[in-house]
Parts: structure tokens; C-alpha cells; sequence
């Protein structure tokens, strides 16, 4: 019983740890749907892109890992605004099943042109960390620096949001899109930063994934769909909702898997979000 309980202990810290993460990859995505009004349903594609970047950079151009990593940020954050510029930017005036479509467009598109360049092949990134071991309890060293830094990043943000004139602008038009150009708050710029805010926090999210996962074109479906219910769970642009959708969410794949199969912790993390849907609709937190 003693050892059960050891066990259940290391699943539920598992899933906080899983949770952090997945706190930080909803967060961008949440971010940028409470400014600009709009879902990137490719959100998870920008991940890919910069998990690329850092295993070509790394491997391919031997950079070290503390200048890979933060030129692939650079590089995910370029994308989101160029996202903005090319594809967003253009249907921001039309129905929200055509910004849908668009964004879906890129899914493929980014789906389609990695296969191209880069093959179907898994890359791996080639670093091994060992496991931390307490008691008799085991943890990912990777998954531990993933949430330490998740935690920072999520900090960062918040900081930022409260403190600087320019997160108090992005507030501000979350709330009051009409208001804000009367006070001398240009719009389209504000628009521009938050794309390259959420491209940045993809790009973050992109090398502590890169840490766990091999990459390959597809890996975006691993993450994309997970993301986009923690979001509807917490309730579309909702921050504070989305970082405790993402830990419940967590805590069902973690410990679901634990008492039964991994597999099965899914299956039982989605049940809940279906049976939500029907009892809160609107998610945990409306915006």
C-alpha cells in the first residue's frame, strides 16, 4: 500500500509537471484570441516550425543549445507576425468560420512544406538527460527544466502584462477594441505585438518539446488538438482559465494513466472536457 501510494504521488506530480507545459502552449493561444478575436488553428504547426529550428541549428550547424534556443524563439515570433501580416490581417473583418479556415489552410500548408523539406523521418535532438530520482519516486530531468522554464515564461508574461505601458495596451483592446483608438492606441500594431508575443511563447514552447519529443511534420497534431480544448475548457481568451484547464487536463492523463493505460488517460481526459461542454459550454472562465 505504502508503494501505491508513492506511485500515485509520482502520477499526480507528473501531471503538475505536464500541466506546467501545457499551461504555456495554451497561453499564447489564448493570448493572442483575447486581443485580436481571432483562433490559429495552426498554433501547433508554429511549435513544429521551431522545433525544426532548433534540431537544424543544434545538429546541423552545431550551434550550442543556449543559442539555438533562443534564435528559434527569434525565428517562431518573425512567423506569428508573419502570419498576421499575410494571412490574419486580411480576414479580420470576416466570418469567424472563414478565419478558421484560413488558419486550417496553414495547418496543412506548414504540414505539407515540411514534409517537402525536411522528409517524414523523426529527428531526434540527440541530448539525453538523465532521470532525477526521489525516494522511489523517477522524473524526466527534461520534463523538470520544460516546467521550470514554462513557469517562467508564464511569469514573464504576466509581468509584462501588468507592468509595461504595452501590456496594459494589450489589456485594454481585449476589452475595448472601439475605445482604445480614441486614446491614441494604434490597433494594428498592437495586433502585430501580440503575434509576436504568442509566435514567441510557441517558439518557448517549441524547445522544451523539443527536449522530449523527436520531430517530425505531423508532431503539431500531438499538441494542436490538446491545446485547443484546454483553451475551450478554460474559456476562449480567458488566461486565468486556460492555466487551470491545462492542470486539470493534466491530472487526468497522468494519473488516468496511471490507474489504467496512457492511452486511456486520454480517453478519460476527453470524456470529462465532452461532459463539461454540456453542463458549461462557455468554458470554466468566460471572457
Amino acid at each position: 500500500m505504502e508503494i501505491f501510494d508513492i506511485y500515485l504521488l509520482e502520477a499526480v506530480l507528473n501531471g503538475l509537471l505536464l500541466g506546467g507545459l501545457l499551461a504555456l502552449l495554451s497561453l499564447g493561444l489564448n493570448l493572442i484570441f483575447g486581443v485580436i478575436d481571432v483562433v490559429w488553428i495552426c498554433y501547433a504547426e508554429l511549435i513544429m516550425c521551431g522545433m525544426y529550428a532548433v534540431y537544424y541549428l543544434h545538429v546541423q550547424y552545431h550551434w550550442p543549445l543556449y543559442a539555438a534556443m533562443p534564435a528559434a524563439i527569434v525565428i517562431v515570433a518573425m512567423l506569428g507576425v508573419l502570419l498576421h501580416q499575410l494571412v490574419i490581417k486580411p480576414v479580420l473583418a470576416a466570418e469567424p468560420i472563414n478565419q478558421l479556415l484560413v488558419t486550417g489552410g496553414v495547418l496543412f500548408f506548414l504540414q505539407a512544406a515540411a514534409t517537402l523539406a525536411f522528409g517524414i523521418d523523426f529527428k531526434n535532438l540527440g541530448v539525453s538527460l538523465p532521470a532525477v530520482r526521489i525516494g522511489e519516486m523517477s522524473f524526466s530531468a527534461a520534463r523538470l527544466i520544460a516546467f521550470g522554464a514554462a513557469v517562467l515564461g508564464v511569469l514573464g508574461l504576466f509581468v509584462f502584462l501588468r507592468k509595461t505601458y504595452l501590456g496594459t495596451a494589450i489589456r485594454a483592446i481585449s476589452q475595448d477594441r472601439a475605445i482604445m483608438p480614441l486614446m491614441g492606441v494604434s490597433p494594428g500594431r498592437i495586433y502585430t505585438l501580440t503575434s509576436a508575443l504568442g509566435g514567441a511563447l510557441a517558439g518557448l514552447g517549441s524547445c522544451l518539446l523539443v527536449l522530449q519529443y523527436d520531430v517530425h511534420p505531423a508532431i503539431g497534431l500531438s499538441f494542436g488538438p490538446i491545446t485547443f480544448l484546454i483553451c475551450v475548457m478554460g474559456g476562449l481568451g480567458s488566461m486565468a482559465g486556460g492555466l487551470i484547464a491545462a492542470f486539470v487536463f493534466a491530472q487526468f492523463i497522468s494519473v488516468g494513466g496511471f490507474f489504467f493505460a496512457v492511452e486511456w488517460g486520454y480517453v478519460i481526459a476527453f470524456a470529462f472536457f465532452i461532459g463539461m461542454m454540456f453542463v458549461r459550454p462557455q468554458g470554466l472562465f468566460r471572457r
